[in-house]
């Protein structure tokens, strides 16, 4: 049975999760961002609605887009996007630019009203970060990457009783893994352990 792989050694002599060796912006993703802690709610709406719009396609498009999808969603600054309407979901499913599917389109405006709500409980980050898990130990192969977690599953629950759209247990591991709450850089690549 494949059980995965380990780390791939670059052209640059230094190893890295097979995924963020496949191509130059990948690379800089892997060793810049991926596993590190955002700060402040602006950082983790946008990842969290960014995880939302990668489902079913691939990490790839969505960083490629990423900066129209900052331009349109305005910063990811919740009250501005809250505050979208009917003509800015015309707007939005017209933009070649971003992704262009109604359901996530309007998750998005969803997510950032139910942002603005936790407010007055703490906000948005200090949630998700409520739900990180123990450290566990280092996956040695791909096949060791878990895909969701009881603590994705119960990060899921939590955002779906506070209102939010298309945050499945799923979609919220691949968060926790983006923003650090979870280290899976695997054994042996050169960022594991260093977020």
């Amino acid at each position: 049975m494949d059980t995965g792989i380990g780390p791939v050694v670059g052209d640059d002599g230094i190893p890295r999760c097979p995924w963020g060796a496949s191509s130059d912006v990948y690379v800089a993703y892997h060793d810049t961002e991926w596993g590190v802690r955002v700060a402040g709610e602006a950082a983790h709406l946008e990842r969290l609605t960014l995880e939302a719009f990668q489902s079913g396609l691939s990490w790839l498009t969505i960083l490629n887009k990423r900066p129209r999808f900052r331009e349109v969603f305005a910063g990811f600054d919740a009250d501005t996007v809250a505050a979208y309407g009917p003509r800015d979901v015309e707007r939005l499913m017209a933009d070649t630019g971003i992704v262009r599917n109604l359901r996530k389109v309007e998750a998005a405006i969803t997510n950032a009203r139910a942002t603005v709500a936790l407010r007055d409980r703490g906000g948005l980050e200090d949630l998700i970060w409520s739900f990180r898990p123990e450290p566990g130990p280092a996956p040695v192969l791909t096949g060791d990457v878990p895909t969701t977690s009881p603590e994705s599953l119960a990060l899921s629950k939590a955002l779906k009783k506070a209102g939010f759209a298309h945050v499945g247990p799923t979609t919220m591991y691949a968060l926790m893994e983006a923003i650090g709450l979870v280290d899976d850089h695997l054994a042996g690549c050169h960022r594991r352990g260093t977020a």
